[in-house]
Formats: structure tokens, C-alpha cells, sequence
């Protein structure tokens, strides 16, 4: 961290699925209820062959609206916490460090998931649904902005872009090729799984992390190291 970069407000930018969660929801709920051909659709879209937006938006298009109160209970059900997230909170509380969600994920498991951490609801970004027709609509509320031309269905970079980076030292936590974009404005990145893969392959400085313990201690040697004269 550059004497620049301690001047600025320092602001995280964390993913949900397979970050804050150790598992993938959306992932994990098409791969419950199986409906036929979302193998096809979801290699396709990990493969960038066809965009986020497209690809969970015709995923969740396979099911039934009607199992509503299934797919809800299942999504919050299965999910399980990264260690050290509410350690993590805590520490950016105490250090005056803004922390954002920003979720490719669904309103029907992120909201419910969070709740008991009291992340402000206007720190959430996610996408929605609508369970009033025939099949499972998800809706997409923070579209990309006229820099994104990706189709990203909730836009990680849009999201950035509203803080500075003159005002704002822009930090990202993710594990997949959704947060690569933004990892390319951030000036400090923690990776994991296939982030790490798409830093690496591009040279994009980045700290690997397991656990959130591990960001917090890398956050703090950063600290030290910047204020040690």
C-alpha cells in the first residue's frame, strides 16, 4: 500500500457464492433439483461461451415456479459460512473500512443468509426473482453501466465505478471469472479457486486467501508494513 493509497478510504468489495459461502448456491440448487439440460448451459457459461446473465437466467428457467418454497428452503439450507467472516466484519468495522456484497447471487438466499451478520441491506447487491409465472424468473437490477458490454446480470465493475478510485483504495474478494473484471480496478485483490487461476494467467497481482482469517492477517501485515518507519 502506497502513502497515496493510506490517504484514500479504504472499501471492500466481497462476493457471496463460493466466498462468503463456502459453497456455490446457484450451483448447487440446479444441481439438487437436476432439471434436464442445465449441464449443458452451465459449462457454457464457466466456459464464457455465453453470459452470466443468459446462463443462470436459463438455468433457473428449467424450474417451476410452483417449487418456490423448496428452492428457498434449499438455498438458505445449504449454505455454510466461510470461517472468519464475521472476524472480518469486525475488523472492518473497527478500521473504518466500508464493506460492500456484490453478489451474482439470488435475493431468496443472500438476503436471508446475511441477515444475521447486520450488513446494511443498501451494502447488498444481488440479483432478484419472480415466482409468479410458470417458471423461475430472475431479475436483474444492477444492469451493467455503458462501460460493461459483458451482459453481466449484476455488474461488479458498475458497482465500483460509483466510488472513485481517487477517493477510494478498491478492494475485491472473489473466487471466480465474475470478479475478474472487477479485480482489474481494484487495487488490491483476494482470490481464491478460479480467480486465482485468471489473475495468475494474466499477471494480476493478487493474495490467495482459504479463509477469511487469512485476509485479515494479510490486511494487517499490509497495515504494519505501511506505518513501521
Amino acid at each position: 500500500m502506497t502513502k497515496e493509497q493510506s490517504a484514500k478510504k479504504r472499501i471492500v468489495f466481497c462476493d457471496f457464492d463460493g466466498t462468503i459461502t463456502v459453497n456455490d448456491n446457484i450451483v448447487a440448487i440446479i444441481k439438487h433439483f437436476n432439471p434436464e439440460g442445465w449441464e449443458d448451459i452451465a459449462t457454457r457459461t464457466i466456459a464464457t461461451e455465453i453470459s452470466v446473465k443468459e446462463g443462470v437466467g436459463r438455468m433457473f428457467r428449467l424450474l417451476p415456479a410452483a417449487l418456490e418454497r423448496e428452492v428457498v428452503e434449499f438455498g438458505i439450507s445449504n449454505a455454510r459460512i466461510r470461517d472468519g467472516f464475521s472476524e472480518f466484519l469486525a475488523y472492518c468495522k473497527a478500521n473504518d473500512i466500508d464493506f460492500y456484497v456484490t453478489s451474482g447471487g439470488i435475493d431468496f438466499f443472500v438476503y436471508p443468509i446475511l441477515e444475521p451478520f447486520d450488513i446494511p441491506r443498501d451494502h447488498i447487491y444481488c440479483n432478484g426473482s419472480d415466482f409468479s409465472g410458470e417458471r423461475i424468473e430472475i431479475l436483474w437490477p444492477n444492469p451493467c453501466d455503458g462501460n460493461c458490454s459483458n451482459d453481466c446480470g449484476m455488474c461488479k465493475t458498475t458497482i465500483m465505478r460509483r466510488f472513485s478510485s481517487e477517493q477510494y483504495e478498491r478492494i475485491i474478494i472473489g473466487d471466480s471469472v465474475t470478479d475478474f473484471e472487477g479485480a482489474k480496478l481494484a487495487d488490491k485483490v483476494y482470490s481464491r479457486s478460479h480467480l486465482t487461476t485468471k489473475c495468475a494467467e494474466l499477471g494480476l497481482a493478487h493474495t490467495e486467501f482459504e479463509t477469511f482469517h487469512d485476509i485479515i492477517s494479510a490486511m494487517q501485515a499490509e497495515q504494519e508494513r505501511t506505518t513501521t518507519p
